[in-house]
């Protein structure tokens, strides 16, 4: 078993740690250490399969474009989106269930384009269906439901991320 599993859960939870601690007094900074040494003995095993992928730089700098982009476009757009027919005298809506097919291989990148469509406003997954590779997706303003409607509109460019992070 490689150490990079546990230098890289060390180094995920010690950042995060600090963000939230909002300190980088000497109690903070010994402290979020021995949290972060704990958390990675503990959980190491289960949140890291290949440590040489979750080392490569090339992954991170994509995972930073990916919620800079996410936080930036997506969920504005989105916001947007609802905020418009919330306040819209007739609210035009056309909510339905789809079909949202997927290309990605790995339980993280299934995992981060699900919640990437969850956690954006007009769209949450309801289920999964591995055998067929499909998301089924209630979606606030249906626009078509043919496979490659649905996709472009509401996964396309969740896929493409997940693909460089996890792929």
């Amino acid at each position: 078993m490689g150490v990079g599993k546990y230098i890289t859960v060390f180094i995920m939870t010690y950042v995060v740690y600090l963000i939230f601690s909002g300190s980088l007094s000497l109690y903070d900074l010994t402290l979020g250490a021995l949290v972060a040494v704990i958390v990675s003995l503990l959980t190491a095993k289960l949140l890291i399969t290949h440590d040489v992928k979750a080392l490569n730089p090339i992954r991170l700098g994509w995972l930073i474009a990916y919620f800079i982009v996410y936080f930036l476009y997506y969920e504005v757009k989105a916001h947007t989106d609802v905020i418009k027919r919330i306040l819209h005298p007739k609210m035009p809506i056309n909510p339905g269930i789809v079909r949202v097919p997927y290309q990605v291989k790995s339980d993280y990148s299934i995992v981060i384009i699900s919640n990437s469509i969850t956690n954006t406003p007009g769209t949450v997954v309801v289920d999964l269906d591995e055998e067929e590779k499909v998301l089924y997706v209630h979606w606030i303003n249906v626009k078509g439901v043919e496979p490659e409607v649905t996709w472009s509109n509401i996964s396309k460019g969740f896929e493409f991320f997940a693909k460089k992070i996890f792929e």
